[in-house]
């Protein structure tokens, strides 16, 4: 069994190393010190396992396990956390365990026993069923044939162009492989729609132009890109100038 432990407090990630290693000498144990570093990890080998807590910098355990979700094979998910609040209560319910510090060897044990394989649809739903889920921090982006993790507030906008959805990072180009529809959802207080087909970032709204052919377009600030706005959504892009010019 292949285990990832991830903690940002290495005595914690130390104190699962040693219960691991009494309950089973064979475990192939792996550690990362946030979210983020865990999904490096992730993408270079395939793990059985992880063990994960809640609260940590750079990313937190919950968007970890969102981005862990879409790997394929994807990991049981098991949270090791000091807080028993309402987030967990909702992974419990769909049976994704979680351990509550300090974590005794017979529970960890349990937990292990009890740990599957999850599905990205089945894991994607009890993240959707969290109340009061933040927003994630970072997006994963495929490029090249390679994946990355790309700072949600990196991007300028998000371009729907048939299967996929294009998000611009400065001068470059890359893929997210998420509806358009979702995105608004998500980052409806830091993007704002402006075609049926395009997002941009309410930080990086400039100026909007009249083209020679009657129709409107969006420049964007610390960009020399233009984006087509619809005759529908130009309201909204007009008010949100506006709303910038003010404060």
């Amino acid at each position: 069994m292949k285990i990832l432990i991830v903690d940002d407090e290495e005595p914690a990630r130390a104190r699962l190393h040693d219960l691991l290693r009494e309950i089973d000498p064979e475990i192939e144990i792996a550690e990362a010190e946030n979210g983020k570093a865990a999904l490096q990890t992730a993408g270079r080998d395939d793990f059985d396992l992880v063990l994960m807590d809640i609260r940590m910098p750079v990313m937190n355990g919950l968007e970890a396990a969102y981005h862990l979700s879409r790997m394929q094979p994807a990991p049981a998910v098991v949270f090791a956390t000091a807080y028993q609040d309402h987030a967990l209560a909702a992974f419990e319910a769909n049976a994704v365990d979680y351990l509550l510090k300090p974590i005794r060897r017979d529970r960890l044990q349990q937990a292990m026993e009890r740990a599957r394989i999850v599905s990205r649809a089945r894991m994607e739903n009890v993240l959707a069923r969290e109340p009061g889920r933040p927003a994630r921090g970072f997006l994963v982006a495929t490029n090249a044939r390679r994946t990355e993790l790309v700072p949600v507030e990196e991007i300028f906008y998000f371009k729907a162009e048939e299967k996929y959805v294009m998000a611009g990072c400065g001068d470059r180009e890359i893929v997210i492989e998420e509806p358009l529809k979702s995105l608004e959802e998500e980052f409806g207080d830091r993007f704002l729609r402006i075609h049926r087909n395009a997002l941009v970032a309410v930080a990086h709204i400039g100026s909007l132009q009249r083209e020679p052919d009657g129709g409107v377009s969006l420049s964007l600030r610390d960009s020399g890109m233009k984006l087509a706005v619809s005759r529908r959504h130009l309201p909204d892009v007009r008010k949100a100038i506006r709303r910038m010019v003010k404060n």
